[in-house]
């Protein structure tokens, strides 16, 4: 199926060469503020993979990944308001300088939990970088260290961002229409 197919009925917010640009200079951002030292990209599963490879590959230090993964909305596109780990870091980070990786800060809810689960793990440092910040809908008090975009309180898929597991293959990120988000 053609990307343009896809796109159907979607508007898009972030073409890919914005997203790129974007994504580079938070790469850049992170060598500068960690040169000479290691990184480990902890990614938040499955939304954040693309974010994570392409930020991976702007980082000019020695990075490693590992991954996370949790669960909070389900099929559709209401938060549960309950978060749980389904899987945790396969490689100890105690001492590490730890990036967490994440598509989107929301209600914040996904990365308080995720910040308190990495910190038990005793990191060196923890920072946090998601490529989309959506404040309108921020119920736990958080920040971002590294964010690509502040978006309206829209609903969005693309670039690994997904509603009911559609769209992450978009490589633009887009906004589906209300009258689109019926439950699934």
């Amino acid at each position: 199926m053609a990307a343009a197919t896809i796109h159907a009925g979607l508007e898009i917010l972030y073409t890919r060469d914005q997203i790129s640009k974007r994504v580079a200079e938070m790469g850049e951002q992170i060598s500068r503020d960690f040169v000479g030292q290691k990184v480990v990209l902890v990614g938040v599963l499955k939304g954040a993979t693309i974010f994570l490879a392409d930020l991976a590959r702007c980082i000019s230090l020695d990075a490693t990944f590992d991954f996370l993964s949790t669960s909070s909305y389900g099929k559709g596109h209401q938060q549960s308001g309950e978060v749980r780990l389904l899987k945790d870091v396969d490689h100890s980070v105690e001492g590490q300088n730890i990036i967490l990786v994440e598509d989107i800060l929301d209600t914040g809810l996904t990365l308080s939990y995720l910040r308190r689960v990495l910190s038990a793990h005793q990191p060196r440092s923890l920072k946090i970088a998601a490529l989309l910040d959506k404040p309108a809908r921020r119920i736990q008090k958080i920040e971002g260290d590294y964010i690509g975009f502040t978006i309206p309180n829209k609903f969005v898929v693309g670039y690994g961002l997904d509603y009911a597991e559609r769209y992450r293959n978009l490589p633009d990120i887009c906004v589906i229409p209300p009258s689109a988000l019926g439950d699934e």
